[in-house]
């Protein structure tokens, strides 16, 4: 199994990916898509889902894993997730993947177990997690990588691996 953790967002998404092998876990990849805002709505759209289907094929993803998105102060930018939400369905559905949604209070409380802890304590706990990962420099990246373990351990209970 390998799962891809994904924190869509227009100008950042993270992006986490776990391998289970023999009840194992293994950090594979992470990171982030930047996304210039000055480029045209479409244009990204498509930059997002070139990026993912090579992250799919590239690495024989089976489950793909998100969270889900909370109206904030600003719809225009809850209606454009769903743009790339669509994309990750799509994607799901092209390469017959497993689609895990959580949502931010489920993701915290699985990681931190605090469903109101900050993107910094779910941060600092993934660092501990995976010791020898390299502290990122956006929290886009081990959100993604919380969203990405919530889809492991909603199967059963995994061993990690600090690589």
């Amino acid at each position: 199994m390998v799962i891809l953790g994904i924190d869509p967002g227009f100008t950042i998404t993270g992006f986490g990916l776990l391998k289970k092998e023999q009840g194992k876990v293994y950090l594979i990849d992470y990171g982030y898509l930047r996304m210039s805002s000055s480029k045209h709505l479409s244009e990204r759209i498509s930059i997002f889902y070139s990026f993912f289907i090579e992250k799919i094929e590239k690495n024989d993803v089976t489950d793909i894993s998100l969270e889900t998105p909370f109206l904030g102060k600003n719809a225009q930018n809850f209606l454009k997730l769903g743009y790339l939400r669509g994309i990750l369905y799509l994607l799901a559905h092209q390469h017959s993947l497993a689609l895990n949604e959580f949502s931010p209070r489920e993701v915290k409380q699985a990681v931190t177990g605090y469903g109101g802890a900050s993107k910094e304590q779910v941060a600092r706990v993934v660092l501990q997690l995976f010791p020898r990962m390299k502290e990122p420099d956006k929290l886009d990246v081990t959100d993604a990588l919380a969203v990405t373990l919530c889809g492991l351990w909603r199967n059963k209970s995994l061993s990690l691996i600090r690589k």
